[in-house]
C-alpha cells in the first residue's frame, strides 16, 4: 500500500486518520514535535520535527505519495487572528514547500467553508492557503467544512432545527448547504476517499460532498 505523510496526526481529526489508514494497510508517517509522539497511534513512523520549518521534516517526507496538511489553531474564534497567521498559514506554507520539494503526488489539506458571514481573518488565512496550493502546481484535494462535530463539540446541535428552516427556504438553501454541520467521522470518510482516490489537478470537497463520502 502507498505511503502517507501526515502533519497535526496528534489533533482531533488526524488520530483517527492515522488509525483509520493503518487500518487499511497504509505505512504513515506522521510528523510529531518532540514530547508528542506518544499521541500518535500505534504504527505510525513517528517523523520528529517542527511544522512551522519545512527543513526539519521535508526530508524525511519520501516514500510518501500522499501529504495531508492538518495542521491548525484548535477551537478558531475571532480573537486569535494572530495564530491563524502564525500557525496556519506558515504551516501550510512549509508543508506545500516541502511536499513539492518532494515531490509528493497528491496534497490534501482540510480548509474552511467559504464565504461565510463571520470568521472573516480565519477564511482569508485558508483562502490564502488554497491559492498557494493552486500556484504550486501540486495536484490537491481541499476539503472544505465549517464546524466538525466530535467530543467537546456538540452544542451546534443546537442550531439544527435553524439550519432545516433555512433549507426549506430557496434564498437561504444554498448558504444552509455550504455552511452546514458535519461529523467527525464524516470528515474522516472524505479524506479516507481523499486518499485513495488522488486529484488531478486541485478539487474540491465542500459540505455536501463530504457528507456523502463513503471512506473508499
Amino acid at each position: 500500500m502507498p505511503t502517507v505523510f501526515v502533519t497535526g496526526g496528534t489533533g482531533f481529526m488526524g488520530r483517527n486518520l492515522i488509525a483509520e489508514l493503518l487500518r487499511r494497510g497504509y505505512t504513515i508517517r506522521a510528523l510529531a514535535r518532540h514530547g508528542s509522539e506518544h499521541k500518535l497511534p500505534h504504527g505510525a513512523v513517528v517523523v520528529p520535527g517542527d511544522a512551522l520549518d519545512k527543513n526539519s521534516f521535508a526530508a524525511q517526507i519520501p516514500p510518501a505519495e500522499t501529504f495531508v496538511q492538518l495542521i491548525g489553531v484548535t477551537h478558531p474564534n475571532p480573537s486569535k487572528k494572530d495564530e491563524f497567521r502564525a500557525v496556519d498559514l506558515a504551516s501550510a506554507r512549509a508543508a506545500i514547500e516541502a511536499a513539492r520539494a518532494a515531490g509528493v503526488a497528491h496534497f490534501v489539506y482540510v480548509s474552511v467553508a467559504q464565504p461565510a458571514p463571520v470568521m472573516k481573518d480565519y477564511i482569508a488565512v485558508r483562502a490564502e492557503v488554497e491559492q498557494m496550493i493552486r500556484d504550486s502546481g501540486l495536484n490537491a484535494t481541499i476539503l472544505r467544512p465549517w464546524y466538525v462535530l466530535g467530543p467537546g463539540r456538540r452544542w451546534p446541535l443546537l442550531l439544527k432545527p435553524m439550519y432545516w428552516l433555512m433549507e426549506q427556504v430557496p434564498s437561504t438553501r444554498e448558504s444552509a448547504r455550504r455552511l452546514g454541520l458535519v461529523t467527525r467521522e464524516q470528515m474522516i470518510a472524505a479524506l479516507v476517499q481523499a486518499v485513495e482516490n488522488p486529484a488531478q489537478g486541485v478539487r474540491i470537497l465542500g459540505v455536501p460532498e463530504i457528507r456523502g463520502a463513503r471512506g473508499g
